[in-house]
């Protein structure tokens, strides 16, 4: 005895299809984080005492920000 399958239509077909603002958002705050993180990386040096690195990492965000 077979189970009964749902055949449905498709929910968003065409221009009716729409993506949630977050499909766009999340990748695109993952390559920019990836980007900064290696436009960064030719200033890298030893840890030096002056801040710790949350502080060093908002002051590169800033910096490349504005």
């Amino acid at each position: 005895m077979s189970a009964p399958t749902h055949l449905s239509a498709p929910r968003a077909v065409g221009a009716d299809a729409r993506l949630h603002w977050w499909a766009l958002a999340l990748p695109a705050l993952g390559f920019g984080l990836m980007l900064l993180l290696l436009a960064g990386s030719a200033e890298a040096h030893a840890a030096s005492g002056e801040g710790s690195a949350l502080v060093q990492v908002t002051e590169q965000l800033l910096r490349a920000v504005g």
